[in-house]
């Protein structure tokens, strides 16, 4: 596995994780302005993906530096690598390229009573990198509940 920065022919892989995770995020496939971000991630070299020889991606991460906080603004790993460290290895990447401390590091995912939460394994992913949850954000388009997650950086 290869994690490297998006390019532009990136972009339909960014779709086929998209799609396997609409019943948890609500519409991206279609919708332009999920388009319009991961187009304007990868322009701003704010788009990571992890790359095997083979069909597809296996994961992918949209990101937001802006020190002191810094914002997973998306990240997904495909149905069948999730487990195997890849997103785990994104999530590396990121902070080794874009965070540069003091400071926090924040993603919203699922909340608890959300049907993800357990079966995407979102909440335990981020507590393993050391995020804890904070403050309640406001719900996914989908309906379901969401909450901030938060990390130190030094």
């Amino acid at each position: 596995m290869t994690v490297r920065l998006a390019r532009e022919h990136d972009f339909d892989g960014f779709l086929g994780l998209a799609a396997q995770v609409e019943h948890w995020f609500g519409p991206m496939v279609e919708e332009p302005g999920f388009h319009d971000a991961v187009r304007d991630h990868i322009r701003q070299g704010m788009a990571l993906v992890a790359d095997s020889p083979g069909p597809g991606l296996l994961g992918g991460l949209l990101f937001g530096a802006e020190a002191p906080v810094y914002h997973v603004h998306w990240l997904v790993v495909s149905r069948r690598q999730r487990g195997a460290g890849v997103g785990r290895a994104l999530m590396a990447e990121a902070l080794r390229r874009y965070v540069s401390g003091p400071g926090t590091v924040e993603v919203v995912t699922f909340g608890a009573d959300h049907p993800a939460a357990v079966e995407g394994g979102a909440r335990v992913f981020y507590e393993r990198l050391g995020f804890t949850a904070a403050e309640p954000a406001e719900p996914g388009p989908e309906g379901g509940s969401r909450q901030v997650f938060r990390r130190a950086v030094a």
